[in-house]
C-alpha cells in the first residue's frame, strides 16, 4: 500500500512539473522570443535545454511510476475492458505524444538558435510547443480522472 502511494505522488508530482513547464515555455517563453524580447540567444539556450532535460526525466520516471500503478493494479482484461483502464491506455498515448511533441519541438527551435536567430524559430516552434501544452493538461485532467474516481460518477 505504502509502494503504491508513494508510485501515485511521484507520478503526480512528475506529471506537474512536466506539463507546467512545457505550458510555460508554450505560452509565455517562446511568443516573448518570437517577439523579439530576447536580445541574445543564450537565455533561450539555456531554458531549451533545462526543458529537454525536465521532459526526459520526466518521462521515464513516468514510464517507471505509471508502469508500477498498472501492474499493481490492472490485469491485461481490465486494462482494456475497464473505464479506468482505457484512461490508463489513453495516458500512455498522450504520454508518447506529448513526448514526441516536446522533442520535434526544442530540436527545432535549437536547431534556429544555433543559427543565432531569434524569432524565426520561435515562430516556427511555437505550434509544437502550444500543441504539447494542450497534451500536457489532457494529460492531467485524465489523471484527474483516474485519482479522483471518476469512475464511480459515469
Amino acid at each position: 500500500m505504502v509502494d503504491y502511494l508513494v508510485a501515485t505522488t511521484v507520478h503526480l508530482i512528475f506529471a506537474a512539473l512536466w506539463a507546467g513547464s512545457v505550458f510555460f515555455v508554450a505560452f509565455v517563453v517562446v511568443p516573448l522570443a518570437r517577439d523579439g524580447a530576447f536580445n541574445s540567444t543564450s537565455p533561450l539556450e539555456t531554458i531549451s535545454g533545462k526543458l529537454t532535460t525536465i521532459s526526459r526525466v520526466s518521462s521515464l520516471v513516468l514510464l517507471a511510476s505509471g508502469g508500477h500503478l498498472a501492474g499493481t493494479s490492472y490485469t491485461s482484461e481490465s486494462l482494456f475492458s475497464s473505464f479506468n483502464g482505457r484512461l490508463v491506455l489513453l495516458m500512455v498515448a498522450l504520454w508518447l505524444v506529448l513526448t514526441a511533441l516536446v522533442e520535434v519541438a526544442t530540436k527545432r527551435f535549437e536547431a534556429g538558435l544555433n543559427g543565432k536567430k531569434l524569432r524565426e524559430p520561435a515562430r516556427d516552434a511555437l505550434p509544437l510547443f502550444r500543441g504539447a501544452a494542450v497534451v500536457g493538461v489532457a494529460l492531467l485532467v485524465v489523471a484527474g480522472a483516474l485519482s479522483g474516481g471518476l469512475v464511480g460518477l459515469v
